[in-house]
């Protein structure tokens, strides 16, 4: 079985199929799904001998619900099918299809919330797409939801947006996008939405002279002004981008002086979708690719090559000479959700506690700018977690309340739009640097620090070695902000350890009495002496070694990241 798109004019209905008929079957249930979100379930198809087509052997229903759609909006998209190989076997891969799709939420963001995840972890979109049984266009389709403002991506949670709306919004750049959210949000405007949206992107609008890279007065031709000499606009589109491509060629040009190995620049209108490229440093031989809208906005996305090229590099790398590697340890201290766990609950106390101290913010920001950084673009820290068990604990814990609510008042200092969202992690928006650099030259210097504070907290590395000697130098105590938690225990797993952890608590005496205990029994007399109950004396203030600073492990057998990470720094930091 492959799947794949198929252009709706390329399907035809099968004699085979068991619902065949010449009258069109009724999709009045169907319908308003179809119209909303289209054709989820692929069709089961097969070739019916003429080049490029196919018979419909399964839904039937649902090709003419998307026909009808089609004829309504004067435009078909393509349906996703699932193409039948001799032996296949109709009933049972149609079953199959149905139960892929079951798995999925329905919610599209809780989708891209879930796609992109996995693709942060490696996984290709053909992956994604053959763990779900969908196809590659669908897997794209959601991912693309994150070009989307998360204001516009929880409305359409929300199902405050349509579903078409949507996918135009996701070809807008991101100043459309903000522009549009203000008419959203404005009662007394009318945000345009479906083919009006289309229109309000693409068509009929004359080019700001905002999005000029050529200094205005080398314009020759006429430049239009609105009555109130707030917006002006390029009267002669063809000598824009003239001026505008000669502009390109030169960023281009001093990009490859620079020392890059190639400048990609993609026709106007064609998207740069990050989920099928990898991060890749200059040195590496990371490509700079340069995007135009079709308004004119150019954006330049520095080090990255695509995911095949990614591979290669990393194969040639592997293929020279490699230095002796170290017996890997039978069996680590912890496991990957655990150390993922105490990464970042410190990461979340330790930038929390920065944001009371924002000389030394500046100064890590400075050190920052000076020798680079894997999040210097700049890009905000993304959090992942490793599995839902953490990430509810990282949600609900007193560090990310305390510091969503400092950020918040930050960004009501500079007067963001978006107040939920992050205030780092811009793409390079020099009007946008402007218009942030004037809203700071109005505040003081210690709204300023406050500001400086919180983007150098956003662009902290979980699990770093900077987290460790952060944590050292402010004399962080995670018990301002954590305590063993539900998540805590369910991912302490070593019974070895769990015993050294009974002795901290119980003491020698209680710990070796249960040294053959299972680590469940441990781990309950561990969270009594914790509490207090069921007779045992309570242990105020206790915290796990892996959660001090500095950090401790437990065992010698190695495989504790966080250790390791303070190990390399330690000499700079502890006085011997």
């Amino acid at each position: 079985m492959q799947l794949a798109h198929v252009a709706i004019d390329h399907l035809s209905i099968s004699a085979a199929n068991m619902r065949y008929s010449k009258r069109a079957p009724d999709i009045s249930d169907i319908l308003p799904s179809v119209r909303a979100r289209g054709v989820l379930v692929p069709l089961l198809v097969r070739p019916n001998g003429a080049p490029d087509a196919f018979e419909i052997v399964a839904g039937r229903r649902r090709y003419f619900a998307a026909r009808t759609v089609a004829d309504e909006r004067g435009e078909a998209e393509p349906l996703p099918c699932a193409i039948m190989e001799d032996g296949d076997d109709a009933d049972a891969l149609e079953a199959s299809l149905i139960e892929n799709i079951a798995r999925l939420d329905p919610d599209e963001v809780s989708q891209w919330e879930t796609f992109s995840r996995l693709s942060g972890q490696g996984r290709s979109v053909a992956d994604v797409a053959a763990t779900f049984g969908i196809t590659e266009h669908q897997v794209k389709r959601i991912l693309a939801l994150g070009d989307l403002l998360p204001k516009i991506r929880e409305a359409y949670r929300r199902e405050e947006i349509d579903t078409e709306t949507v996918r135009h919004l996701t070809m807008a750049s991101k100043a459309q996008q903000k522009e549009w959210l203000a008419l959203f949000a404005d009662p007394d405007q009318h945000a345009p939405r479906g083919w009006q949206l289309k229109q309000w992107l693409f068509g009929g609008q004359s080019i700001s002279t905002k999005v000029a890279l050529f200094a205005i007065e080398d314009y020759a031709g006429l430049i239009v002004s609105d009555l109130f000499g707030e917006d002006s606009y390029f009267a002669d589109a063809d000598l824009f981008w003239q001026k505008q491509n000669e502009a390109i060629a030169a960023k281009r040009d001093a990009y490859l002086e620079a020392g890059w190995a190639e400048v990609v620049v993609l026709e106007p209108g064609q998207y740069f979708h990050s989920w099928d490229y990898e991060k890749t440093p200059k040195k590496k031989g990371g490509k700079v690719i340069i995007t135009v809208s079709q308004r004119g906005e150019v954006e330049a996305h520095e080090g990255y090559l695509s995911r095949k090229e990614a591979r290669r590099a990393r194969s040639n790398d592997e293929g020279g000479e490699q230095a002796e590697t170290p017996a890997k340890p039978s069996r680590p201290e912890l496991s990957g959700p655990m150390q993922n766990y105490i990464d970042l609950h410190r990461h979340a106390t330790v930038r929390t506690t920065l944001l009371d101290h924002p000389g030394t913010a500046l100064r890590l920001m400075v050190a920052h700018a000076i020798t680079g950084s894997s999040l210097w673009q700049v890009r905000v820290e993304p959090q992942r977690a490793a599995n839902e068990t953490v990430a509810a604990s990282i949600a609900g814990c007193k560090a990310e309340a305390a510091f969503a609510h400092k950020r918040r008042e930050v960004l009501a200092l500079i007067g963001a739009i978006d107040e939920d969202g992050p205030i780092a992690g811009g793409n390079g928006d020099d009007f946008a640097t402007a218009s942030i650099f004037a809203r700071l030259l109005a505040l003081s210097d210690d709204d300023v620090m406050r500001v400086l504070a919180i983007v150098m907290a956003e662009t902290l590395g979980v699990g770093s070695a900077v987290v460790e000697a952060l944590g050292n130098h402010l004399n962080v105590n995670m018990t301002d902000y954590w305590q063993p938690d539900a998540a805590f225990f369910e991912l302490l797993r070593d019974r070895e350890v769990a015993n050294q952890m009974l002795a901290d608590v119980g003491g020698k005496m209680v710990a070796d009495s249960n040294v053959s205990e299972k680590v469940k029994t441990q781990k309950k007399i561990i969270s009594d002496f914790l509490s207090g109950e069921n007779g045992r004396q309570k242990a105020d203030g206790w915290l796990p070694r892996w959660m001090k600073f500095p950090v401790e492990s437990y065992t010698d057998r190695g495989g504790f990241r966080t250790a390791d990470q303070w190990s390399k720094v330690r000499a700079l930091f502890v006085s011997e």
